[in-house]
């Protein structure tokens, strides 16, 4: 069933005595109709004298007598008075989503699927790869395809050209789905929440170059998939979605690599979607995830 049009409210702040009052009498000030509603409190953290609160609440679009514009204006005193960081989106704008990927094809082969049978109701303005394999693929789909190789040597104007190409397609989100490069410091912190990876396996353990043959070599039990922001710090981004999967002592490096294919996949649009429904939150270097 089509769900109707809704605004999503996504903010934390200070904990404190009041806050869902003052927020959810705001809307019903202006006979706003609430659908969905979630709401976390967060201890304090070591060096914090207070702890934070986080809410997610959508909000019925035609239950209010203005839109987004004229929302945030009104709300913003109430934002302020409360120390608040926070945003509101509409449904009925599609996020814009710009991948990376390299080689390996799972992850952008199970994304655009679910792209072209609107499972995953999003923009995919452009697809950017350090290598031409793919492109013959993704421009079959419609899409524009940019080749940015990179090397030892053209790292800075290469991230430069990636950062040119997503102002430019006026994206919202980046994802790397399996790019095989590390990020620029630089453009890690022009997108902060902004840039998702899929890592093969289950942070925080092996991290960096083939976690598979490390976990092999360990002779682990489980494995796994990670979906986390990008930092400037390898694979140790606030994480949004992560599962695993039994092995036992049997399975090679191959049956693992396998299995981990399809758990990559999962993950990754799982919390794909989390992020673009305005579900994910961060708290340093933790997320409240409001599924």
């Amino acid at each position: 069933m089509h769900r109707v049009r809704f605004f999503t409210l996504s903010a934390s702040c200070p904990d404190r005595v009041g806050i869902v009052a003052r927020v959810s009498g705001f809307i019903a000030e202006h006979k706003g109709w609430i659908l969905e509603t979630s709401l976390h409190a967060e201890p304090p953290q070591e060096g914090e004298s207070v702890g934070r609160y986080f809410m997610r609440i959508e909000i019925r679009a035609d239950s209010l007598p203005f839109h987004l514009a004229e929302f945030r204006e009104r709300f913003r005193p109430l934002a302020e008075e409360l120390e608040m960081d926070w945003k509101i989106s509409d449904s009925a704008v599609k996020k814009r989503v710009v991948m990376l990927v390299s080689k390996q094809e799972h992850c952008l082969y199970d994304l655009l699927a679910r792209w072209k049978s609107r499972e995953l109701d999003v923009e995919i303005p452009c697809v950017i790869s350090n290598h031409n394999d793919l492109r013959g693929f993704v421009e079959w789909h419609g899409i524009p395809f940019h080749h940015v190789p990179v090397t030892a040597d053209n790292k800075t104007s290469a991230y430069a050209e990636v950062q040119r190409l997503f102002e430019e397609s006026r994206g919202d989100t980046m994802v790397l789905a399996r790019y095989m490069q590390i990020l620029s410091p630089e453009l890690c912190a022009a997108y902060p929440g902004r840039i998702i990876n899929i890592h093969h396996s289950f942070l925080p353990s092996f991290v960096g170059a083939k976690p598979y043959h490390q976990a092999y070599a360990k002779g682990v039990k489980l494995i796994g998939a990670t979906c986390h922001y990008v930092t400037a710090d390898l694979d140790q981004g606030p994480i949004i979605e992560q599962d695993v999967i039994r092995i036992d002592h049997s399975d090679s490096v191959e049956d693992m690599v396998r299995y981990g294919k399809d758990i990559e996949k999962t993950v990754l649009a799982r919390g794909l979607r989390y992020h673009l429904e305005d579900r994910v939150l961060t708290h340093g270097n933790k997320t409240i995830v409001f599924r």
